[in-house]
C-alpha cells in the first residue's frame, strides 16, 4: 500500500536531527544525478551563508533555525529542481530574518537566486492596520513574483510543507491561523500546479490542527478496519495482475489510501459515516504506454461491471494542471464499487510532481515551450487580482479563481477549454480572447444558438459569433462567473467609452445627489473633490467620474465621502453663530447650548431639523449602529431608517412624488441601543457546526434571537442567524470569527 506522506517521511524524519552538514551533501549529490554540470558550488555556499546569518536564530522548537531552510532546499532537490531553486531556498528567509538586503543576495548569487528569494519574502517595513491587509499584500507580492518565475511558489510551497510538519511548537492560536491559510490558498495553489503529493500533505496536516477531533476520529476508524480493507483490495490487485499478466501487458499494480481529508470532505458532503463509505481505496495501474491504458480500462471493464456516469478520460482531457489518467469505477467481487486509476509512468511522474516534472528552467535550457501555455492561468489569477482593494473581496475572488469545480468544453476546431462551473458563454468567449470577448455579437452551443447567459456544461461544442461594431453591453457584468470577465468588460468601458463613462458617471451622481436632497454646487467643491479624487487613485476629476460610470466606485460612496464635508461645515458654521451670539451678549461661553437642528430618537437615531419624531428601523436591511443609513417619511408611521444602500429605496424604483420624501439622518452612537441584524452563513455542513458558531457569540457576549438552518443538496448548510450589535463594530468583528470557522464559505448581511 502506498504511503501518502512525501518524500521519505521516515529518511526526513532521521534528517530532522541529524547534523545540516550531511543533508546539504545528499542535496548536492542529488543535484548531480540528474544534472551533472550543475552549479552545487553555489548550493554550498548560499548553505554556509545561511548557517552564518542564522547562527543566532532558533526555531519554536528550539531547533537551529538552519534546519528549516536546510531541509526546504532537501524536499527541493526531491522534487529534482535546479540548482537556482535549491540555493534560493537555502536563503529564502536570509532576507527577511537576517541584516542581508536584496542587493547582496544579487551581488554574491545573481538575479535570478535575488528574485526568487525577494519573490518568497514577506512584507514587513510597512505597517498595516489588520493581519489581514498584510496576508493580502503579502500574497499579491507573491502572485506578482509568480508572474515572472513559477519557481517562487515552488519554493513557498515547500517551505509552507515544512512549516506544517513543525507546527505543533506554535501556539494555538497561531497554528489555527496558518491552518486556514494553508487550506484556502497554498493547497489550492499546490493542486492547480499538479503537486498533488504537496497538496494531499498541506490538507491533512491543516485538518489535523483545524478539526483535531475529526482528524482524530477518522484516523482511528481507518486502523480499526485496517487490515479488512487491505485484505480485500490486495484482492483485487491479485485479481487484476492476472488479468493483465494474461494480456501480456507490462504494468505495475499498487493501491491508494485515500487521505484524510479527502475522506473529512466525503463525509460531511455526503452525510455519510465511515461506515459507508466503500471508496476509502483506489487501484491504480501503471503501464508503458497510452495505448495499453486503453487496452487495460478494456479487460477491467470486461471483468468488473462499470458504475454509470464514474468514468473519466483525462488522458483525451487533460486537467489544467496537466493532470492525465483514466479514472473508472467499478463494482467489486462482493457488489462494493471501487475506483480504478489507469496512467502511463510520465502520467504517474506529473501526477505526483505537476509542475516540477515539468521543469523547464534547469541549467543549459531556456525559451518557452507547451509550459507556458500551462501556466497562463497565473497571469489570469494576477490579472484578477490587481484591481481588487478589499480584502474580503480579494479573498472571496482568490477562493473563486482557485477553488471552483472545473467543466471542460470544447471549441469548434476541438480544443478542450476548462472554466469554473456555472460560467455563461460570455466567460467563454474572454478566455479565448479579450477581442472575441468585446466584439462577441451571439453563441452557439452544439450548433444551436443560445442566449448570452447560458451556463455551459460538459462535453458542449461553443462557438462564439463576433462583429466588429458590437461591444460588450453593461448588464453582462452580472451575467459573468469569472472575474477575469468582469475585469475585461470594465477595462473595454473605461478605454473605449470614456466620454460615454463619464456622462453616465454624472447621471449617476445627480440621481444620488437628488436621493439625498444636496445639489451639485453644494458638495463638488474643488478643495473637496480634491482629497476625494486623490483618496480612490484618480489623477482628475473627470477619470473619478468615467470610473463611478463603468462601475469601478459607487456613486454612492463618492456622494456620501463629499456630503460628510458638507455637514461637517453646517454644523461648524452653526457652533460660531452661537458663540458670536454668546460674546455679543457678554454671555459666557459655557452658557452655549446644543445646536436645535438636531434631535435624538429613542432608537439613537438623529433627525436633523425634527424633534419627538416617530423613528424605526427598517426590517427589510435591519441597519446596525455605524451603518451608512438614509431616512425615508413613511405614511403615518414617522420617519423609516434605512441602509443607505438598501434596494426598497433606491430612486430608480420609486414614483416621483416618493423621492420627495427622503430626510437625513444620523446616529447617535453615544444613545445607540442593541440593533437586531440578521446574518446568512453558507458552511460545509458537518455536525458541532452550530455549536461553534453559538461559542463565538457568547464569547463575545452578543445575544441572538433567532436561528434557522437548511442543507442543500450540494452539502452546503445555509443558516440564518438573528443577532443582537451595538454597532458595526461588532457586526465586523463577528463576521471575522465566524469566517474563521472551519467549512465556511460566506458571510453576508440579510436584505428583503
Amino acid at each position: 500500500m502506498e504511503n501518502n506522506n512525501i518524500f521519505e517521511p521516515s529518511k526526513i524524519k532521521q534528517n530532522c536531527t541529524t547534523d545540516s552538514n550531511a543533508i546539504v551533501d545528499e542535496i548536492i549529490r542529488s543535484v548531480k544525478e540528474h544534472n551533472p554540470s550543475a552549479n552545487t558550488d553555489m548550493i554550498y555556499t548560499a548553505y554556509r551563508l545561511a548557517k552564518w546569518s542564522h547562527q543566532n536564530q532558533f526555531r519554536k522548537s528550539g531547533a537551529p533555525y538552519i534546519e528549516h531552510p536546510v531541509q526546504v532546499a532537501y524536499i527541493a532537490s526531491q522534487l529534482s529542481m535546479d540548482a537556482t531553486t535549491i540555493t534560493a531556498c537555502m536563503l529564502h528567509d536570509v532576507v527577511e530574518d537576517t541584516p542581508y538586503s536584496y542587493e547582496n543576495i544579487e551581488t554574491l548569487f545573481g538575479p535570478n537566486v535575488a528574485l526568487l528569494v525577494d519573490g518568497v519574502t514577506k512584507l514587513k517595513k510597512i505597517k498595516y492596520n489588520t493581519r489581514e491587509e498584510q496576508q493580502v499584500d503579502n500574497l499579491r507580492k507573491m502572485f506578482f513574483a509568480m508572474a515572472k518565475d513559477i519557481r517562487v511558489i515552488i519554493i513557498k510551497l515547500i517551505d509552507r510543507l515544512h512549516n506544517m510538519r513543525t507546527l505543533n511548537f506554535m501556539p494555538r492560536k497561531k497554528q489555527l491561523l496558518i491552518s486556514k491559510e494553508t487550506l484556502d490558498v497554498y493547497a489550492p495553489l499546490a493542486h492547480r500546479l499538479g503537486m498533488s503529493k504537496i497538496k494531499i500533505e498541506l490538507e491533512d496536516l491543516a485538518l489535523k490542527y483545524l478539526d483535531p477531533i475529526a482528524y482524530e476520529e477518522i484516523r482511528t476508524s481507518i486502523n480499526q478496519k485496517k487490515e479488512e480493507r487491505e485484505e480485500y483490495i490486495t484482492g483485487l490487485m491479485k485479481t487484476l495482475r492476472e488479468i493483465l499478466s494474461d494480456a501480456e501487458i507490462k504494468c505495475e499494480v499498487s493501491g491508494r489510501a485515500k487521505h484524510f481529508y479527502s475522506i473529512f470532505r466525503k463525509m460531511f458532503t455526503q452525510n455519510k459515516t465511515m461506515d459507508e463509505l466503500y471508496d476509502l481505496f483506489a487501484v491504480r495501474v501503471i503501464v508503458d504506454s497510452v495505448s495499453d491504458c486503453y487496452a487495460v480500462l478494456g479487460l477491467v471493464h470486461e471483468h468488473y461491471t462499470p458504475v454509470p456516469m464514474r468514468f473519466k478520460d483525462y488522458i483525451a482531457m487533460p486537467k489544467p494542471n496537466m493532470y492525465k489518467s483514466l479514472h473508472t469505477t467499478v463494482i467489486g467481487p462482493n457488489g462494493t464499487p471501487f475506483e480504478i486509476q489507469i496512467r502511463t509512468w510520465e502520467m504517474h511522474r506529473i501526477a505526483e510532481e505537476g509542475i516540477a516534472a515539468h521543469w523547464k528552467y534547469k541549467e543549459g535550457k531556456s525559451g518557452s515551450n507547451d509550459m507556458d501555455n500551462t501556466l497562463s492561468w497565473v497571469r489570469q489569477l494576477l490579472d484578477t487580482q490587481q484591481s481588487v482593494l478589499d480584502t474580503d473581496d480579494f479573498f472571496n475572488t482568490l477562493r473563486c479563481d482557485l477553488f471552483a469545480d472545473e467543466v471542460f468544453v470544447f471549441t469548434p476546431q476541438g480544443r478542450v477549454i476548462s472554466l469554473p462551473a456555472g460560467s455563461t458563454v460570455i466567460d467563454f468567449a474572454f478566455l479565448i480572447h479579450t477581442q472575441v470577448g468585446c466584439k462577441m455579437s451571439g453563441a452557439k452551443v452544439n450548433g444551436k444558438i443560445v442566449p448570452n447567459s447560458y451556463v455551459v456544461q460538459n462535453g458542449e461544442i461553443v462557438e462564439i459569433l463576433t462583429a466588429n461594431n458590437h461591444g460588450p453591453s453593461r448588464d453582462w457584468i452580472n451575467l459573468c462567473r469569472t472575474t477575469n470577465a468582469k475585469n475585461k468588460i470594465n477595462q473595454w468601458f473605461k478605454k473605449e467609452k470614456r466620454e460615454e463613462n463619464i456622462e453616465h458617471g454624472n447621471e449617476l451622481i445627480e440621481r444620488e445627489l437628488r436621493r439625498l436632497g444636496n445639489t451639485r454646487s453644494q458638495l463638488f467643491r474643488p478643495e473637496w473633490m480634491s482629497l476625494v479624487t486623490k483618496k480612490y487613485g484618480f489623477n482628475t476629476l473627470d477619470d473619478l467620474i468615467a470610473a463611478v460610470g463603468y462601475g469601478g466606485i459607487s456613486a454612492q460612496k463618492v456622494v456620501m465621502r463629499l456630503r460628510n464635508n458638507w455637514t461637517a461645515e453646517i454644523e461648524a458654521e452653526e457652533k460660531r453663530k452661537q458663540l458670536d451670539a454668546v460674546f455679543e451678549n457678554g454671555s459666557s461661553p459655557s452658557q452655549i447650548s446644543p445646536a436645535p437642528i438636531k434631535r435624538t430618537s429613542d432608537k439613537g437615531i438623529i433627525v436633523k431639523g425634527i424633534s419627538n419624531c416617530l423613528v424605526n428601523l427598517a426590517s427589510c436591511c435591519t441597519p446596525v449602529p455605524g451603518d451608512s443609513i438614509v431616512g425615508f417619511i413613511t405614511k403615518g408611521k414617522g420617519v423609516s431608517i434605512h441602509r443607505s444602500d438598501c434596494p426598497n429605496i433606491n430612486p430608480d424604483n420609486l414614483q416621483e412624488q416618493d423621492r420627495a420624501r427622503f430626510i437625513d439622518v444620523e446616529w447617535d452612537m453615544s444613545k445607540a441601543t442593541l440593533t437586531e441584524a440578521k446574518l446568512r452563513i453558507e458552511v460545509l455542513d458537518r455536525d458541532g457546526v452550530l455549536m461553534e458558531i453559538t461559542n463565538i457569540l457568547s464569547t463575545l457576549k452578543i445575544p441572538f434571537k433567532s436561528v434557522n438552518a437548511y442543507v442543500m443538496k450540494n452539502g452546503i448548510a445555509v443558516i440564518t442567524l438573528g443577532v443582537e450589535l451595538r454597532n458595526t463594530s461588532d457586526l465586523a468583528l463577528l463576521t471575522k470569527k465566524i469566517k474563521q470557522i472551519h467549512g465556511v464559505r460566506t458571510v453576508s448581511r440579510e436584505t428583503k
